[in-house]
């Protein structure tokens, strides 16, 4: 089928992801890996809730790509702690690292794409 509605979807929430305070809800784009043709294992929509986040780790044979989508929050890109907003676009090549923490009132909504090496 082409087309995914909005019901089908399935949606998760993490608590403490990595190590982070709070909680993130994830909303799979796609529905298993096949839909990706191999070249990856995410694509999602996520909500980091208020003062929640998602802790710092390492992609090894992946690399990660948030576009935010709405709110504020500070995104540690390898160690540099640096704020980001809607519109802005992270890339964490395999071989790096990156966490995100909404330390805001509000959600902080991505995208998230992991595409394999």
């Amino acid at each position: 089928r082409m087309i995914r509605k909005s019901n089908e979807k399935n949606v998760e929430r993490f608590e403490h992801k990595f190590g982070a305070d709070g909680f993130i809800t994830v909303r799979s784009l796609t529905n298993n890996v096949e839909e990706l043709n191999g070249k990856g294992r995410v694509f999602a929509h996520t909500t980091v809730a208020p003062h929640s986040g998602i802790g710092f780790h390492i992609h090894n044979g992946d690399t990660e790509i948030y576009y935010i989508l709405s709110g504020k929050a500070k995104y540690n890109d390898n160690g540099t702690v640096v704020d980001i907003e809607a519109g802005d676009v992270t890339f964490t090549p395999s071989g790096t690292g990156h966490g995100i923490e909404n330390d805001n009132d509000e959600p902080l909504d991505l995208i998230a794409l992991i595409i394999y090496d």
